[in-house]
């Protein structure tokens, strides 16, 4: 009996490219596997290399079209969701709807689920973010969240400016504007290029001045420090997108590994803390040092890509990692299986 329709993508057809396919059902039934929830296959390609060299079976579920049989069991193995903050604007605004939907169906079968429902939650929202850096003891930067459009113009004249905006559901730069003086926020909200956010919520934040135009970004695989990259802003703007598809030429490189970060720097191991705290196993978490001594975070990316020289870099890629940890929890699933007499076919 069939559990979930869904579009599977192989993990490799001709050339390296997924093959396509329409929506056909997922049975529990066969080897068990890692099964990725995602909305942009361009991001994919560098996880497909990864997962064919350490010979770990990856298929492939598209959020943009999922059906679930909720009394049926889901497939076996692992499930790893890289919902995006940004799938709305792939024309897959239900993206994060069917990966809630899917990690908590898969929970409540007890299959193996990294970076789950609850966080999903947070990949979509700002807010939870700062919540969590906040609680952590972590500084952050002032920010009020609107509910709506009506309350912007009243709200900004909480903060000093120049300030920024935002929008909750972020990701790729959405919503993100410098205003200085609060009469041309007035004419931007009462104007005809204001951006609604994609749940309504837009966050006016204080602006941060770098002691320098880069921003350093931390990134985490199961649970542990991987690598600290710097991200070169000079360029300005505000989508730092560092995955293979966004790669562009350049004279000078937008993203280098930062060595002297390590798992022991007090920064880092409190992010380490938070992320287990929050049940993120693999996770990217931005931060960057300001004019007047403070070093604040504001972004907790869980759906993170990798940039290519970096990953070069690297004695073992972060992708690698990926593969090596979710194979070593596909491991784990398959010997529970065995225990409980669980056949693979």
């Amino acid at each position: 009996m069939s559990i979930a329709s869904v579009r599977v993508l192989p993990a490799l057809g001709p050339a390296g490219r997924p093959r396509t396919m329409p929506p056909v059902p997922a049975e529990p039934v066969g080897e068990p596997a890692v099964h990725v929830l995602h909305d942009n296959p361009d991001w994919l390609p560098p996880f497909r290399r990864a997962f064919e060299a350490e010979g770990v079976p990856l298929v492939e579920v598209l959020l943009d079209e999922v059906t679930l049989d909720l009394d049926a069991e889901p497939p076996r193995g692992v499930i790893w969701s890289r919902l995006s903050a940004s799938s709305h604007t792939r024309d897959a605004p239900l993206a994060k709807d069917a990966a809630r939907s899917f990690t908590a169906w898969a929970e409540s079968w007890g299959r193996r689920v990294v970076n789950g429902q609850r966080v999903a939650d947070l990949e979509v929202s700002k807010v939870l973010q700062h919540a969590a850096l906040r609680r952590a003891g972590i500084d952050v930067p002032r920010t009020l969240a609107v509910v709506g459009r009506e309350g912007l113009v009243e709200a900004s004249r909480g903060l000093e400016a120049p300030f920024l905006t935002k929008h909750n559901q972020g990701g790729k730069g959405l919503g993100v504007r410098r205003f200085d003086d609060h009469d041309a926020f007035r004419a931007y909200v009462e104007g005809a290029e204001f951006e609604d956010a994609a749940d309504g919520i837009t966050l006016l934040q204080e602006l941060l001045i770098a002691t320098e135009p880069a921003i350093t970004r931390a990134e985490f695989v199961g649970g542990e420090f991987v690598c600290a990259v710097r991200v070169d802003t000079s360029q300005g703007g505000f989508e730092l997108c560092p995955a293979e598809a966004c790669a562009a030429p350049s004279a000078e490189p937008m993203f280098r590994l930062r060595p002297e970060v390590t798992a022991e720097d007090p920064l880092i191991r409190r992010f380490t803390s938070l992320l287990a705290d929050l049940g993120v196993e693999i996770a990217g978490v931005e931060y960057m040092t300001t004019v007047d001594g403070r070093t604040v975070a504001y972004d907790i990316n869980t759906s993170t890509n990798y940039n290519p020289e970096v990953e070069a870099a690297l004695e073992v890629s972060a992708a690698r990692r990926i593969a090596r940890y979710l194979g070593a929890l596909l491991r784990e699933e398959r010997s529970r299986d065995a225990a409980h007499g669980r056949s693979a076919s």
